[in-house]
């Protein structure tokens, strides 16, 4: 099965950011995708493996073309590096798209926050909002004044629902007065590095929001391979060991040993490769354990969370 069947043609490179640019494609081989807002695509990495980025609904994009948004990471370990050297004319591989943090359907109002390049998916899902004429506001957080990309798009798209927040001066996001007028039926939505998002869920539930209504998606950096060590799992089933090197994951060494493994976002957010483990100690990188889960050392997600000890045996 063909896991990257788009092949994709730059058409416009756009600096949005001193670290973030906008690329938008062309679809030069496989169906023009049909998606909806919090999708994302994987695009393959001439190294080998891709990475994930969240389709966006930027306002005036033509019909048939697919539009992303990439922050170059200061320790990218392949993928934004890849990204932000290409060009007009270029051509890359990517999947179909995936969408794991969906707009709920039915007439509840929405509370939108991003952090960071984490507004890519929070984007469109507040032009599809403004589409359906529902109820939103999004609360879109950064540094500092002119560190914020896709800025004027979208003030375009949400006029008055949007409001900005710096670190730097007295409009600091303060997630607690943001929720203050929140009906207890909204879906709350945050996209942004992993203390945004723990802070935003806290937040909700300790103002009445559902678990259910709180969704999420991780904007994760990508993480320095000279930290990793190697090391082993076992596999209970079986008892086959297999070497996990310094720059792959669990899951690339599964499958590099033949093994087919169930998994879907490789960033630790949504809990599809979740594995129990019967010895040894985890090192957790995810954002979807709790605390205690993480403590008990019973279960992990092998495409981001390594190990602490020399062998994980694992539930396989």
């Amino acid at each position: 099965m063909d896991t990257h069947p788009l092949e994709l043609k730059v058409q416009s490179v756009t600096a949005e950011t001193p670290t973030i640019r906008s690329l938008v494609f062309g679809v030069e081989r496989g169906a023009v995708p049909r998606w909806q807002a919090g999708a994302h695509v994987r695009v393959s990495l001439p190294s080998g493996g891709d990475r994930p980025y969240s389709l966006m609904a930027l306002p005036g994009l033509p019909e048939g073309v697919l539009a992303l948004g990439i922050l170059r990471e200061q320790m990218s370990t392949g993928g934004s590096a890849f990204m932000h050297a290409l060009n007009i004319g270029d051509v890359v591989m990517a999947s179909a798209p995936v969408n794991d943090f969906r707009l709920h359907e039915d007439a509840s109002p929405a509370l939108l926050f991003a952090g960071g390049i984490g507004v890519t998916p929070i984007l469109s899902m507040a032009a599809e909002l403004q589409a359906r004429g529902a109820a939103y506001h999004l609360h879109y957080a950064g540094r500092a004044p002119g560190q914020l990309a896709f800025l004027p798009q979208l003030q375009a798209v949400c006029a008055n629902s949007l409001s900005v927040h710096y670190d730097s001066d007295a409009s600091c996001l303060d997630i607690a007065a943001a929720l203050h007028r929140a009906p207890a039926s909204s879906h709350v939505y945050v996209c942004g590095p992993g203390g945004m998002i723990e802070a935003v869920k806290s937040a909700a539930l300790a103002h009445g929001i559902a678990a259910d209504r709180i969704h999420y998606e991780l904007f994760k950096a990508e993480p320095p391979s000279a930290s990793n060590q190697p090391f082993e799992v076992e596999l209970r089933s079986t008892g086959q060991v297999i070497a996990v090197a310094a720059d792959q994951s669990i899951i690339e060494a599964l499958e590099a040993a033949g093994h087919e493994v169930l998994y879907d976002c490789r960033r630790g957010d949504c809990g599809i490769c979740q594995c129990g483990v019967i010895e040894g100690v985890p090192d957790h990188r995810d954002v979807i354990l709790s605390d205690d889960e993480r403590a008990s050392n019973k279960v992990m997600q092998i495409c981001v969370s390594r190990a602490k000890s020399e062998r994980l045996v694992l539930d396989l």
